[in-house]
């Protein structure tokens, strides 16, 4: 196994950092490399927020379900979903443009999404450990007026990066799912019953599967945030229908 696969396989979420500062040259490399990913278009449909303000850092952990590690993290990245700068220079240049649809959209996610994981690739390779923090999506009214967001530009993804500690370093990475139910040839293939619980079984830990299931669903899937970030990403869409 190569190097930059094996840093694929270790690579887990990081969520307590060392006092260790990432150096300019550090952050250049890892911004560098999120740059580089491949783009639809060659268009790089994504602007990315270098979040140095400690007191926005402070806010984002506040509005992000309240997790103080955010502030605490040496680099923070939001990574926007950016429709509007082709706007402005398709209007600016006399193109007519038309607005920005869901397909627009969907199409700068992708952006977005690619750019992301190069950083996270990139900082892996350097030993420094990052978390995606997906509840930048929530309270997406809060988050364009505190970050400035104009119509057509969503925030995506956000990034955490830090040297892991040591306890980090050595906590297991959680198991991922056989490639069997994960892979399908040629043709999505539905899964019944007796296979979704032979790839979502070794999950279950002391819990029968059942009770493992429903606790799942209502803490993740049925919660009041997943509720909240559905009906904030379907009001910020109004932009887009």
């Amino acid at each position: 196994m190569n190097e930059i696969i094996s840093q694929l396989y270790e690579r887990k979420s990081v969520r307590v950092f060392t006092e260790r500062e990432i150096s300019p040259e550090e952050k250049k490399m890892i911004l560098e490399a999120a740059v580089q990913a491949p783009s639809a278009g060659n268009q790089q449909l994504y602007t990315i927020l270098d979040i140095t303000d400690q007191e926005l850092k402070e806010k984002l952990a506040k509005t992000c379900d309240n997790q103080p590690f955010i502030a605490k993290a040496k680099m923070v990245l939001v990574f926007c979903a950016d429709c509007q700068k082709w706007y402005d220079a398709f209007a600016a240049a006399g193109c007519a443009p038309r607005d920005p649809g869901v397909g627009d959209l969907m199409l700068a996610v992708t952006d977005t999404a690619i750019a992301a994981q190069n950083a996270v690739t990139a900082a892996q390779s350097l030993g420094i450990g990052s978390c995606y923090i997906g509840d930048i999506m929530e309270n997406c009214e809060i988050h364009r007026e505190l970050l400035g967001l104009p119509n057509y530009v969503f925030p995506a993804a956000m990034l955490v990066f830090g040297y892991p500690t040591q306890q980090q370093k050595e906590r297991p990475k959680p198991e991922r799912v056989s490639m069997e139910h994960i892979v399908h040839e040629n043709g999505y293939r539905h899964m019944e019953k007796d296979e979704l619980q032979k790839m979502f079984g070794k999950k279950t830990g002391m819990q029968t599967y059942e009770a493992w299931l429903q606790a799942f669903c209502s803490r993740k899937y049925n919660s009041d945030f997943s509720k909240e970030m559905t009906r904030s990403v379907e009001q910020y869409l109004k932009a887009f229908l």
